[in-house]
């Protein structure tokens, strides 16, 4: 009989890329399929909380394998997180959409209680993954499950930069009649209206935007960017899932695979930018440690005002938070 070297199977054991994606609604399928169909992780489980459901979404993405020729199997779960241990990344999508009627409030304190059991679920069945937040309120959530972690901050962190930037980036596209892939962008600050696109270091196939684009159509763009998620609301009566999705796929990519991508993500500082202990967008380098450095921009004084701004309301938003000892 064939044996294998001790060393050997840790080493094969180390190639295998596991990957969790809770929440299997429209963000978290579309999340999954993209892993999937890129073959960025050998595994993704999709979990749930709806019997069935996770199961469902995986089986129908699996069976696409034949069709669009790839091998990452994906495994459903309803509610049993032993199935997502020793996983490399997590996502967590998992959170309810803000209801008529409800109140801001209302909906942090729900979707805390529900970050919060799921970041220790994660945690306890694989204590060294990362993980990536996609619930809303975003900055919020991100903060609710570093504290339900307790792991370091290099290793929670948001997802809306990345979604932002694609908007921004889509939209200029569209104006310019160029290829998005020429686009490069960096966006900072809270996900929401008061986000910080910046103009400066926005650049098409090299050239600075500015060079390209007058100064009205680019504050229009800019404008349509901060409510960007609102505009797709509108639209389908429902949040949009396929953007979304495919950001968080591009940011477990870059941890997977250790591609050191510098991305704007919602990152806890600690002194950056003249800020302490909140969570805001900024640009970093992720790789497979998590987040491997945050990168201080040069930032002027419009650029600081605006950014400080956008502090003050996710601030504001943590507070919430805190008042209403749901992570005690």
């Amino acid at each position: 009989m064939l044996k294998f070297d001790p060393k050997i199977k840790s080493q094969f054991k180390s190639l295998h890329m596991k990957v969790t994606v809770v929440g299997a609604g429209n963000v978290g399928a579309t999340c999954a399929d993209v892993l999937a169909q890129r073959e960025i992780a050998n595994e993704i489980v999709l979990l749930d909380i709806k019997e069935g459901f996770a199961e469902g979404k995986a089986l129908d993405i699996w069976e696409t394998s034949p069709i669009n020729l790839y091998d990452s199997r994906t495994v459903g779960s309803t509610n049993d997180y032993s199935k997502t241990a020793d996983s490399d990344v997590v996502v967590i999508t998992s959170g309810l959409p803000r209801k008529p009627g409800m109140s801001r409030d209302d909906l942090i304190a729900t979707n805390a209680g529900i970050v919060k059991s799921v970041t220790e679920q994660v945690v306890k069945y694989s204590p060294n993954a990362k993980i990536v937040i996609v619930s809303n309120p975003l900055d919020v959530m991100t903060y609710c499950a570093f504290l339900a972690a307790k792991v370091d901050s290099s290793k929670v962190f948001g997802m809306a930069g990345v979604l932002d930037t694609a908007r921004y980036r889509s939209f200029l596209a569209l104006e310019l009649n160029v290829s998005p892939k020429d686009i490069q962008a960096v966006l900072m600050g809270g996900h929401g209206d008061t986000m910080v696109p910046l103009p400066r270091y926005t650049t098409v196939g090299g050239i600075p935007v500015t060079e390209l684009i007058s100064e009205d159509k680019l504050n229009d763009i800019i404008e349509r960017t901060k409510f960007g998620g609102g505009e797709i609301v509108k639209l389908l009566g429902t949040s949009a899932w396929y953007a979304p999705g495919a950001a968080a796929a591009q940011m477990v990519e870059a941890i997977v695979r250790d591609q050191k991508r510098i991305f704007p993500v919602c990152a806890w500082l600690q002194g950056e930018y003249g800020m302490k202990d909140i969570y805001l967008g900024v640009p970093v380098v992720l790789g497979k440690n998590g987040i491997e450095k945050i990168i201080e921009l040069d930032l002027n004084a419009e650029e600081k005002a605006l950014l400080e701004e956008s502090a003050v309301a996710v601030r504001g938003v943590m507070k919430v938070l805190d008042d209403m000892n749901v992570m005690s």
